[in-house]
């Protein structure tokens, strides 16, 4: 009964609120002896949300549309970032524009091609999209790739620039030939050291630092996700010991971790709208637990159960970055070591005020009120979520 009473008036709210306000790109840069590729995509809202392209108001881009705006859609992505070699503008050449999947997510790519970098250049890459728009958590994923040598980036917050030094292979005497181009990341801290080949393509060695840049965004993504906060917030409510708190927080991360690493090595697959629904349906689960017992026990099974589904939604926005196969375990330990530290904090704030309101004889009860209001909330993102 209580759950209805919370689902109908949220029901008859216009679908506008979203748990993640999270706008994601994919940037691909590849570097060739006779020209530069560069790929860039970026999640459909995204280009719904900034372009007015939506001809027929039913809240997609369908192909009819991506056609008759394309002009408009590549313009409005040239005007927010940019790239330059030795100081100068590059003018890219348009080389189409398309549809991509990603996560069961529909993308906008568009393809330029720019001219070869010459030795010795300097190469910057600033994307400016949604920089000085505070409700949105913006991040672009970038991979640079030179034969087998690859850089990582993420482009996020204040941290736009990407910048690196193209220079000519050095062979020495008696040694086989290396792609010993050697390139050096100045600003954005986030890289790989090249490896030896024996062919004479150009490559490039950067500092070796994206876990620090992979460990950030893990705390934009937890910071982010309104509705992982609020499960958690909610399993914390529950009267708990010491013990029974360490034990939930325990299983939360060894369950997401599991799955977070499983989904993104695509061991594990479900589609993003069954687990943001299932997402949503526990915390609804866990809010009507603390709505009805005074005491939680095995609320730590309960909570590894849930944190299997979290943790796919915590991989969401991984699954469209090419992360090359040296560097996965430390890129995904990195994020998950975010998400941890952030939710760590929480937990560290939020347990000692909960313990102590705890001795008032009307902390039930105010457990209860709250619990209600995020039953709402989770009532509402299942309705949103399912239709």
């Amino acid at each position: 009964m209580l759950l209805l009473i919370t689902l109908i008036p949220v029901m008859s709210l216009p679908k506008t609120a979203s748990a993640h306000p999270l706008s994601a790109s994919y940037t691909e840069i590849t570097f060739d002896q006779d020209q530069t590729k560069l790929d860039f995509s970026i999640d459909e809202l995204s280009v719904l949300e900034k372009v007015d392209v939506d001809t027929n108001g039913d809240g997609k881009l369908d192909q009819v549309e991506l056609t008759a705006n394309q002009a408009t859609i590549i313009h409005f992505i040239e005007d927010s970032m940019y790239l330059e070699v030795g100081q100068q503008d590059q003018a890219g050449e348009d080389a189409g524009i398309e549809f991509t999947q990603k996560n069961d997510m529909n993308y906008v790519t568009v393809h330029f091609i720019y001219p070869a970098v010459p030795y010795g250049e300097t190469v910057h890459l600033n994307d400016g999209l949604y920089y000085n728009d505070s409700n949105t958590n913006y991040a672009n994923l970038l991979i640079a790739k030179s034969g087998a040598d690859v850089s990582q980036a993420i482009l996020t917050g204040n941290e736009r620039d990407w910048t690196m030094i193209h220079t000519e292979p050095q062979l020495e005497q008696g040694q086989e030939a290396e792609d010993s181009v050697s390139g050096a990341a100045l600003d954005n801290q986030s890289s790989v050291t090249a490896n030896a080949t024996t062919d004479a393509k150009a490559s490039f060695s950067f500092k070796d630092s994206a876990w620090y840049s992979f460990f950030k965004l893990g705390m934009h993504h937890i910071l982010g996700g309104y509705d992982h906060l609020l499960f958690l917030l909610a399993l914390l409510l529950g009267r708990q010991s010491f013990k029974q708190y360490a034990a939930t927080i325990t299983a939360f991360t060894i369950a997401h971790s599991i799955t977070l690493t499983l989904t993104y090595l695509e061991i594990l697959h479900f589609p993003s709208r069954f687990i943001e629904s299932i997402i949503a349906l526990s915390i609804i689960y866990v809010a009507v637990e603390n709505i009805f017992f005074k005491k939680i026990r095995f609320r730590w099974l309960v909570t590894f159960a849930f944190g299997l589904i979290h943790g796919m939604g915590f991989a969401d926005i991984l699954l469209g970055m090419d992360i090359p196969k040296p560097y996965v375990a430390v890129d995904l330990a990195s994020f998950n070591i975010g998400i941890e530290f952030i939710q760590l904090c929480l937990v560290a704030l939020a347990v000692p005020v909960i313990r102590y309101a705890q001795r008032y004889k009307g902390y039930y009860r105010t457990v209860q009120a709250a619990s209600v209001l995020i039953a709402a909330a989770g009532a509402f993102w299942l309705y949103e979520r399912l239709l």
